[in-house]
């Protein structure tokens, strides 16, 4: 039995490949290794692993995760999991290699996630060939939930939200600003408490002209910031993962075409995707 597994910053896809290909979907908390220790990872696992799991008949995991932007995270990663996965192969890489498999399979293009954070690369049909830093949620991130929840805080923060958008986050969060400035300065993932906050901004229908200014805001961010730094760029149709993504999809394929270029394949999670693909490619 194999396991492909599709981790954000928040929550992580799991699928257990039986050798007859039947499936078993479950769910945990993200492990970004720039957020969580290693010791972190293996309690977690321990705790939120299906109890019925038969580790040892495990063979393979394939965990593609956020933030294992380097040999040394992968390693972190690598290693909590083999405290768990004991007697399997475990393979560990980049959540944006994940995207662009599920997205585009054997085909080159271009590949992006929106999710908690961001990410984008162009994918030659079998690896990723260029990708420009996304900054993590401190110094960019644009397009992404935790961008938005920011850009919705920092309104708060300064009035300039409407009034009836401002009623209607107070009657939801009770947040005062000392306790936004706690969580994002004081408290753990602070990533995932801004982004929380995009879940707001698409739920509230008081003032539909705010909400979606701050979506568009952010994706035009996003654009000028990293997509059209691409070479070619709009050669490319817009190939997309992640929650924030599909959300704001009419939205996107607004700021997509003002940046010439069209929408693609739009999923909301790649892990359907991403167990085909392993499917399809199995030794």
């Amino acid at each position: 039995m194999i396991i492909i597994a599709d981790g954000g910053s928040t929550k992580t896809n799991w699928c257990l490949l039986n050798n007859e290909n039947k499936k078993v979907y479950f769910n945990t908390e993200g492990y970004n290794p720039y957020f969580v220790t290693k010791e972190y990872i293996v309690e977690s696992l321990k705790k939120n692993l299906p109890a019925d799991l038969d580790l040892p008949a495990i063979t393979e995991v394939n965990f593609y995760g956020a933030g294992v932007h380097n040999e040394e995270k992968a390693g972190e990663i690598r290693d909590a999991f083999a405290q768990v996965f004991t007697h399997s192969k475990i393979f560990v890489g980049h959540d944006l290699l994940a995207a662009a498999r599920a997205l585009l399979g054997d085909k080159p293009g271009f590949a992006a996630i929106l999710g908690t954070g961001t990410n984008t690369c162009i994918y030659d049909g079998k690896e990723i060939v260029s990708q420009i830093d996304s900054g993590a949620y401190i110094l960019g991130d644009e397009g992404s939930g935790c961008h938005i929840g920011k850009k919705l805080l920092i309104d708060y923060l300064r009035g300039y939200m409407p009034e009836s958008v401002r009623e209607s986050f107070w009657n939801a969060f009770k947040l005062t600003p000392d306790d936004i400035q706690e969580n994002v300065y004081s408290k753990p993932l602070a990533n995932r408490f801004c982004a929380s906050f995009s879940k707001f901004v698409y739920e509230e229908t008081s003032d539909r002209t705010y909400t979606r200014g701050i979506v568009k805001q952010s994706f035009t961010d996003f654009f000028k910031n990293l997509v059209t730094h691409y070479p070619d760029y709009q050669n490319y149709s817009f190939n997309c993962i992640g929650s924030v993504a599909y959300s704001f999809r009419d939205i996107l394929e607004e700021v997509a075409g003002e940046h010439g270029m069209q929408l693609g394949e739009l999923v909301r999670s790649p892990i359907d995707n991403l167990v085909e693909y392993h499917v399809e490619h199995k030794s």
